[in-house]
């Protein structure tokens, strides 16, 4: 019987590791195993789910591919990764990876295609995480109503906008689509973006709102898609291409020392957003006289902090920041800012 496994795809700071401490919390006694994917030199994500403190989710549960999209990695990483999982003598009920928020994720579905992992595995489904406030500001184009009329003449234009072609290559290749953060948008707003989103979606494809990814694990896994065999019907703006890169965007790792006050790393987060495009900015901050690690994650000028473990004895108290955006960010001015 193959294993299934569940893609969890969307645009930064979306809400996707938010899901999967969520599904962690619910999983009833499922053994659920983890690839998580950055794009970035530290490894966040991993860091926050081994840090929720649920019963059950250490490090033999979660491998990391760093560095560079999932689709990229292929041949030597995600592969032998796989194969790693499948091969252990108690095998998971369900995988679940977390692509990269810059991440294709039509590339990934098609590696499930290769003959050594074809036989014991299918792609139970391709989450797409959505910022429902981010999506209402439309963020993701200058003017939605010009990309839309490019699309009907070309339906694969240049890379002059490669934050919208990202999100759409997200919407196209999912199986279900997660508006998160739906709390923070009146009612006439979450239903605009709804039919928006709706209007690109394949027919059979739903959207279901959700606040704080709090989605049923009944919904999210299950979805019986089998995505690896319909995968060349689902349309991608990089369909054709031999590589699928990042170079339209860059991260680098800034750190520091203890923080007096968190507020005013605040402003400075929100400063560099405004100032220099800051996509994203995510990572752990040390507290002067705060025994605790503090959780930092950013998308623009909205932030969100929190504690979330206990320093350790042999763990150096400091602070690193990810700083990600497009490709040219200024990044001495940057970290300047950051140290203030």
């Amino acid at each position: 019987m193959k294993i299934p496994a569940t893609v969890i795809t969307g645009f930064l700071g979306a809400g996707k590791t938010t899901l999967i401490r969520h599904l962690l919390k619910n999983a009833d006694g499922a053994r659920l195993a983890l690839i998580i994917n950055e794009f970035g030199d530290l490894g966040i994500d991993r860091e926050m789910i081994i840090g929720c403190g649920i019963e059950g989710c250490n490090e033999d549960h979660i491998v990391e591919l760093a560095n560079g999209c999932l689709c990229c990695k292929v041949a030597d990483e995600f592969l032998p990764t796989i194969e790693y999982l499948l091969d252990r003598p108690e095998r998971p009920d369900h995988i679940v990876i977390e692509a990269s928020g810059l991440a294709l994720p039509k590339p990934l579905v098609k590696a499930f295609n290769w003959p050594e992992v074809r036989s014991r595995i299918t792609v139970d489904g391709v989450i797409a995480v959505i910022d429902a406030p981010a999506v209402a500001e439309g963020r993701f184009a200058d003017d939605p109503d010009a990309v839309q009329r490019e699309r009907a003449v070309d339906p694969a234009p240049g890379h002059d906008q490669p934050l919208a072609e990202v999100f759409e290559d997200q919407l196209l290749c999912a199986d279900l689509v997660l508006l998160n953060k739906a709390d923070l948008l009146d009612a006439a707003a979450l239903d605009r973006v709804k039919g928006d989103l709706g209007a690109r979606l394949k027919p059979a494809v739903k959207v279901v709102t959700s606040v704080q990814g709090a989605l049923d694990p009944r919904v999210a896994l299950g979805l019986g898609a089998a995505a690896e065999d319909v995968i060349d019907a689902r349309p991608s703006h990089h369909d054709g291409e031999v590589d699928h890169d990042h170079d339209d965007f860059e991260s680098f790792v800034v750190s520091f020392g203890a923080v007096a006050d968190p507020n005013v790393l605040d402003e400075r987060i929100a400063a560099i957003a405004r100032d220099f495009d800051v996509l994203r900015v995510k990572g752990f901050v040390a507290v002067d006289g705060k025994a605790m690690r503090h959780v930092v994650q950013a998308v623009g000028p909205r932030i969100e902090r929190y504690y979330d473990r206990v320093w350790a004895k042999d763990e150096p108290r400091r602070s690193q920041l990810v700083v990600i955006g497009e490709t040219g960010l200024e990044r001495a001015a940057i970290e300047r800012r950051l140290k203030g």
